[in-house]
This record gives structure tokens, C-alpha cells and sequence, in this order.
């Protein structure tokens, strides 16, 4: 069964939490970014800045270690289309879990993504990513 252009899009953002909950590196690279990707997570405190996506998930590795658990949960997707690109709104909750952590056992990040993606040799890939923080709650250091 084919899948239609808009549920190809929406797959490569649920394989974008996916494979981030499950720390699958390698299939995040091949899968779901492009090579570059402007990258703004600035609503944290990052930079905004074209990056690879081996740093990307080099980054994301560094600061998940320690880290039991992590669960993305998005929906309420917005997709527009035009011809090999693609811009794709969502909003998400991120949660971070750690049985050791004292002062409670949970961090939780609320907010938005905005997604472009283009499509080259057949496949839809992340080429901008930014990250829109509504709030956090929860032991944000998990200490």
C-alpha cells in the first residue's frame, strides 16, 4: 500500500521522536535528517545555527546520559505542501525520566516544532528544525 505524500511527511516527524526516544542515532542520520540542518533551539538557550546531523545527535546523545527514560508525544499536526518541500507544524511534550534523581523523577519541556522538510532521491528529510518552548515542569535538573 502506497502511502500518500502527507503520511510519508508525518512518518518522518514520528520517526523523529521515535528514534530520539530510543537514542538510535545512526537511523536519526540516515533516515530522518538532511546532511545540514538549520537548527534553532534558541527557546532553550541554544544557538541558532546550520549544523550536521552527526552533531546534532552527538549533542542530543551528550545530554540524554544519564537519562532512564524519554518520551516524546506529538500530535495535532499541520502540513503544508509544495512541490519537494514540505513545512510541518506540531505540537509535542518531551519527558525525561530518572529513577536515581531525589527531588522528583520527572522533567517535562511543553511546546511546538517547526519542521521543514525536502525531498530528495525519493525520501523527505529534516532540513529546518526549530524548537518553540511553551514551558517546563518537573525536576529540571534531575538531581
Amino acid at each position: 500500500m502506497e502511502f500518500t505524500v502527507k503520511e510519508q511527511i508525518i512518518e518522518i516527524v514520528h520517526k523523529l521522536f521515535i528514534y530520539t526516544d530510543n537514542q538510535e542515532w545512526k537511523k536519526l542520520q540516515k533516515e530522518v535528517f538532511s546532511e545540514l540542518v538549520d537548527f534553532d533551539m534558541s527557546s532553550l538557550g541554544g544557538e541558532i545555527s546550520k549544523k550536521s546531523s552527526i552533531d546534532i545527535c552527538n549533542e542530543w546523545k551528550q545530554g540524554f546520559e544519564g537519562i532512564d527514560s524519554i518520551n516524546h508525544l506529538a500530535g495535532n499536526h499541520l502540513v503544508k505542501i509544495s512541490n519537494n518541500s514540505a513545512e510541518v507544524f506540531i505540537y509535542a511534550t518531551a519527558t525525561h525520566f530518572k529513577e536515581s534523581a531525589i527531588k522528583g523523577k520527572t522533567r517535562e519541556f511543553v511546546g511546538s516544532y517547526n519542521l521543514h522538510l525536502v525531498k530528495n532521491m525519493k525520501r523527505w528529510k529534516i532540513d529546518k528544525f526549530k524548537y518553540n518552548l511553551k514551558y517546563m515542569t518537573g525536576n529540571l535538573d534531575l538531581k
